[in-house]
């Protein structure tokens, strides 16, 4: 090893996902790959970079439709995942058509200097179904990139560069994205990040520093981090988080309305990162909506439709000062192509009222769920709102030791059974189906998970 350069990790890191590296994992390539899956599998292998999370890849997919996603051997599962995309469902007829109608008209792409009517049209929409006040868009290609400009347009407004974030948090793999990001996996070996960058427990009711088992006392806690940095570290431009965790962690609305007041108090802007949590995930179109209104709103994922990558942010009128900079200036700032699939996804969740859905099914899905907690010593811990459920799972409810080989056995016995789901710091099932799920899914989906659970709890072996 050349002297200064840093060797692989000992270990990896399981806080965004299940990771590729594990017996288990081997144990479903063998018996659930095809030759004829497998040719591309192996090919994957050889011309993909190898990373944490990805190459080597799960399995190869053939077709996604509505919930479900299928294999090149013909097998169907029930995605909870679905990387956030598919909020409307996968290959949803009308955002399809709609981005067909976009070619068909022959502007498929705009440049820069010029605007578009599809660009233009969901600006417009956005600054209507978004809370109060939040009124002018700035698009992009991803997530990452809307991050990194929200917290540019912070910075310049403020005229103050320093943030805080939260800890074991994601925002994405650009450098100012992982810097405020709270996960080592997106840090390790890359040298000083982003500086000004400082980082607080988000309100763990369940798994906190302290060990306390209600919501006061941990808010209480969080708030009073957020206070001394205020206090202590003078040029806050922004507290950045999601209203709701990936996990998912749900805060008390008092806590969130502390941390507005404290910006307020000390002229920083507060910006959510709704990039999984928005477009009717949480039972209402934005999750924000449950709490308060952040100054700039972050979205992506589902706002592509879930067929082209498309992401914004929208603030308020008022931080509409910076004409003589460029905050965003991506090539793909206004495609029409990207835009018609927004606004027909858009389209989609209000016209078949998939937020009420997912509050009614989520409701469902959670009163089971906690049904199962009582029957199963491996559920520590429900948690959610509306179509974003966490399961965390425990080898001892006392101590709360993490379940992780049993939560990777799990995965693949449900994958077998024709559930895919992914797991988050390495022993929380999470699930986040599609919006249009039916009830009668969902039931189905808990079933096969009690199953797994059961005879994971009987014998631990895959």
């Amino acid at each position: 090893m050349t002297a200064g350069t840093q060797g692989p990790p000992t270990r990896f890191d399981m806080e965004q996902g299940d990771v590729n590296t594990t017996k288990n994992r081997e144990r479903y390539w063998a018996r659930n790959l095809s030759d004829r899956a497998r040719d591309v599998f192996e090919r994957d292998k050889q011309y993909f970079l190898h990373q944490n999370l990805s190459t080597p890849v799960l399995n190869v997919l053939a077709g996604a439709s509505g919930i479900y996603i299928e294999d090149m051997d013909g097998r169907r599962y029930m995605d909870m995942h679905g990387n956030g995309v598919h909020n409307a469902g996968f290959n949803h007829p009308k955002i399809v058509q709609a981005v067909k109608d976009q070619l068909d008209r022959g502007l498929s792409f705009c440049p820069r200097r010029y605007t578009n009517k599809p660009a233009v049209d969901l600006a417009q929409k956005l600054a209507h179904i978004t809370p109060d006040g939040l009124e002018k868009s700035l698009f992009c290609p991803g997530g990452s990139e809307a991050v990194e400009m929200a917290l540019t347009l912070a910075k310049q407004i403020t005229g103050n560069f320093k943030t805080i974030s939260f800890w074991d948090s994601f925002h994405g793999a650009g450098f100012a994205a992982a810097s405020i990001g709270g996960e080592a996996l997106f840090k390790t070996g890359m040298g000083p990040m982003m500086p000004g960058a400082m980082h607080v427990e988000f309100p763990n009711y369940y798994r906190n520093p302290w060990g306390f088992d209600s919501p006061d006392p941990v808010d209480e806690a969080c708030l009073n981090q957020v206070k001394t940095i205020f206090e202590r570290q003078p040029g806050i431009a922004a507290v950045i988080g999601e209203p709701i965790s990936a996990t998912p962690v749900v805060p008390s609305r008092a806590y969130w309305e502390e941390i507005r007041e404290l910006c307020r108090q000390y002229g920083a802007l507060l910006i959510f990162d709704e990039i999984i949590e928005g477009f009717g995930r949480t039972g209402k179109m934005f999750a924000c909506e449950h709490f308060i209104t952040p100054d700039i709103l972050v979205l992506g994922k589902s706002l592509g439709g879930g067929l082209l990558p498309f992401a914004g942010m929208i603030t308020r009128s008022d931080y509409d000062r910076l004409s003589h900079l460029s905050v965003g200036h991506y090539t793909h700032e206004k495609n029409s192509l990207c835009a018609a699939a927004a606004l027909a996804e858009i389209r989609c969740i209000e016209d078949q009222n998939l937020a009420d859905n997912a509050a009614r099914i989520g409701k469902l899905a959670l009163e089971r769920l906690e049904e199962l907690k009582e029957k199963h010593d491996l559920i520590g811990n429900i948690a959610g709102l509306g179509l974003h459920m966490g399961i965390d799972l425990v080898k001892d409810p006392f101590t709360k030791e993490r379940a992780v080989e049993e939560a990777e056995i799990i995965m693949y016995k449900a994958m077998e059974k024709g559930l895919a789901f992914k797991t988050i710091e390495g022993n929380i099932i999470t699930l986040r189906p599609a919006l249009t799920i039916t009830p009668e899914e969902m039931s189905r989906a808990i079933d096969i998970l009690d199953e797994c659970i059961t005879e994971t709890e009987q014998e631990i072996s895959y």
